[in-house]
């Protein structure tokens, strides 16, 4: 008889795989990168601890404006001549291509010089170091049809970006005018400013034509820059306190500090200002990604909307 055959497993028969089309990458998307203006503290008080060091910082406040929403608020830092390897490696186009848009923030005077004065009192010399540097940043924004928002100081600089000037001291140079700071109360001295019918800033708050805000400012927008209108004024004495340049690209200033009304029912909210600048720098954003020139293919997100705003 034939020996037995031990029995032996067949190999498994795999079944075939239908060849799939591989899909397109797909790429998350981003939150909206805000580059924020430094303040300058030339000298530091000796108590913090940084003797012969320049301080550069953004105040609490206004960062968290900008990320409530959503949005990332980067410092953008001031390089000095001294930094001598910063300024020759990295330009101000450079650091402008990486963000979306621009928030000037509040603080120390713009100098007279700035725009071709003189000082009237030694005390209103103003920044002349923090004036180039901000204008640098703001010029650039522009030439890359970037936002740009620019809140007490910020909104000053912006009509002298453009030719415009400034009162030195609302009491010295407008005798009719009420007090619009005041050392003690500093965010809680309060007025009211009306919207101009038919700005843009009336379709942000269309409930109303008269708001309140805070008011901690001794300078004013005087001569209007080019380009430059009007969108609100102090109810009672006419002084500005919103402007918008209408050029090609969108830029805004403010004269109260919308982001110290954050808990203030009394005040005027704060999220239509920042909702209508992160919509803006979110539609730039979304148009240069259209035409192949923003090298993040990520999709900029949608700002987030507070409840009740």
């Amino acid at each position: 008889m034939p020996r037995a055959l031990s029995a032996v497993a067949a190999p498994a028969i795999k079944p075939a795989v239908s060849a799939r089309p591989k899909k397109a990458p797909q790429f998350a998307e981003r939150a909206l990168r805000i580059g924020v203006s430094a303040r300058l503290l030339h000298e530091a008080p000796h108590e913090l601890g940084f003797r012969n060091k320049v301080l550069q910082y953004i105040e609490q406040s206004l960062a968290h404006w900008i990320m409530e929403h959503g949005a990332v608020a980067f410092m953008v830092p001031a390089v000095s001549h001294d930094s001598k390897h910063a300024a020759r490696h990295l330009k101000v186009d450079q650091v402008v291509q990486e963000l979306d848009a621009l928030v000037l923030q509040g603080g120390a005077d713009v100098a007279p010089q700035t725009y071709r004065q003189k000082p009237i009192d030694p005390r209103w010399e103003g920044d002349v170091v923090r004036d180039r540097y901000e204008l640098a940043l703001l010029r650039t924004f522009l030439a890359q049809k970037k936002p740009v928002l620019g809140v007490c100081r910020g909104a000053q600089l912006l009509n002298v970006a453009f030719g415009g000037t400034l009162y030195q001291d609302i009491t010295t140079q407008c005798a009719a005018a009420h007090a619009h700071v005041d050392t003690d109360l500093y965010d809680q001295l309060e007025h009211d400013v009306t919207f101009l019918q038919g700005t843009a800033l009336t379709r942000l708050y269309p409930k109303a034509s008269q708001l309140r805000v805070t008011s901690i400012h001794h300078q004013a927008v005087a001569e209007l820059g080019k380009g430059i209108v009007v969108e609100a004024v102090s109810t009672l004495d006419g002084l500005v306190e919103a402007i918008r340049w209408t050029g090609e690209t969108y830029a805004r200033g403010v004269q109260w500090h919308p982001e110290f009304h954050h808990g203030r029912d009394a005040l005027a909210d704060s999220s239509p200002i920042m909702l209508d600048f992160l919509d803006a720098s979110r539609a730039a954003a979304l148009h240069r990604l259209a035409s192949g020139l923003e090298p993040d293919p990520r999709t900029p997100r949608a700002p987030l909307h507070l409840a009740g705003s």
